[in-house]
């Protein structure tokens, strides 16, 4: 490599096959982003300009123009190829690996529910340490599962379709309300008091408690503004579901809409509450699909309350339970924050639908809508 005047080297001649593949690299999809920066720089070097100047043309120093440079003058297209690294060689092969993923994936231990560390390692002759690095790297997790249930409600599109359009788009001059009720809520007391958090050591708590009564949470969620109120009641039927709706109108008087979101629970359909919403035209009652809670936004904050309040805590009776569903309550509504929803209608039955057909291989017949027999006059 020579040096011409004023610190510039002389330019680099390329083969007609160095420069297409050069090319290639810089095109390519696939390509790594440093090796096609070091055939940019290569490519450049074919003009005859300071590393500096080629360096502010690539977003690179004038040193690292030059490493490569030198690098491509030496070993030519295999200079720009990274060098192998120093450790120990690699032990298990593309076989072993996939044999794990085939057997976490396809197979059962004959003597558990699913694959621990242990039983894959003696399963397949690996070391422990070797399969957990081997489901970290392809995000397998046998030793966790998820809950879930898919809808069979014959009208499960529609009502998904009524649902989702309201959190989108909600109506001009009408509020959006997320109803439901978080039924027996217990007042546990734990029968010793907890270890205080410590640096090296987590907060405790006994797993051991009494049981001091339950109370059910009406609650009703303003999907714009975020604001929640709630009332605890000793029991949850119609009753007291009438008595939370005249709440509801209290909290939002006025002529504008209501629209309800709601589930088909047995308390909210019966004839004292369409009687009473007939009376109460404003309301705009909104059902979501059968097992589809998930639809519901204040399913969302019953799971801020549990998590943040009620898990953790010891309660002495049911009054000093609903004192802390009351103070949060209020905290809350302090600084409101409200859930945005973000899936759309396409989303949501794209994802089931392809739940639906997986079910339907595994086992015929389990994801077919009920449908309800009419009674004859």
């Amino acid at each position: 490599m020579r040096r011409g005047p004023k610190n510039r080297y002389e330019p680099i001649t390329l083969t007609v096959e160095e420069n297409n593949r050069l090319l290639e690299w810089t095109r390519r999809h696939k390509t790594s982003q440093a090796l096609a920066r070091r055939a940019r720089i290569v490519l450049a070097c074919q003009q005859d300009r300071s590393n500096r100047e080629i360096g502010q043309q690539v977003h690179a120093t004038a040193q690292t123009v030059g490493k490569w440079r030198t690098r491509f003058e030496k070993s030519r297209l295999d200079g720009l190829l990274d060098e192998p690294r120093p450790g120990a060689a690699r032990t298990i092969s593309d076989a072993q690996v996939e044999r794990v993923i085939a057997k976490t994936l396809h197979e059962k231990p004959r003597e558990a529910t699913h694959w621990s560390s242990r039983l894959m390692a003696r399963a397949t002759g690996l070391s422990q340490t070797a399969v957990m690095r081997i489901w970290h790297a392809f995000g397998l997790q046998p030793h966790r599962t998820e809950t879930f249930k898919l809808s069979t409600d014959p009208l499960f599109i529609e009502k998904v379709r009524d649902i989702v359009g309201l959190y989108l788009n909600p109506p001009e001059r009408a509020l959006v309300l997320c109803v439901d009720e978080k039924s027996q809520i217990q007042a546990l007391q734990r029968t010793q008091p907890g270890l205080p958090l410590k640096k090296g050591r987590c907060g405790t708590m006994t797993h051991d408690y009494k049981r001091h009564g339950t109370t059910t949470l009406f609650a009703a969620l303003d999907v714009l503004a975020g604001k929640v109120i709630g009332d605890c009641y000793k029991r949850h039927r119609h009753q007291e579901f009438l008595r939370f709706l005249r709440r509801i109108n209290r909290e939002f008087s006025g002529r504008a809409p209501l629209h309800l979101v709601i589930d088909n629970y047995g308390t909210h359909g019966t004839q004292e509450v369409k009687d009473w919403l007939r009376q109460h035209p404003r309301f705009k009652v909104h059902y979501i699909p059968t097992s589809s809670s998930w639809l519901n936004l204040i399913e969302r904050w019953f799971g801020e309350l549990t998590s943040k309040r009620l898990r953790r805590d010891s309660f002495l009776s049911v009054e000093d339970l609903i004192a802390a569903i009351n103070e949060f309550l209020a905290a809350w509504n302090e600084k409101p924050k409200p859930f945005v929803w973000t899936a759309t209608v396409e989303s949501i039955v794209a994802k089931l639908a392809h739940c639906r057909q997986t079910l339907e291989q595994i086992q015929p017949g389990c994801t077919t809508p009920k449908t309800r027999k009419r009674k004859s006059s």
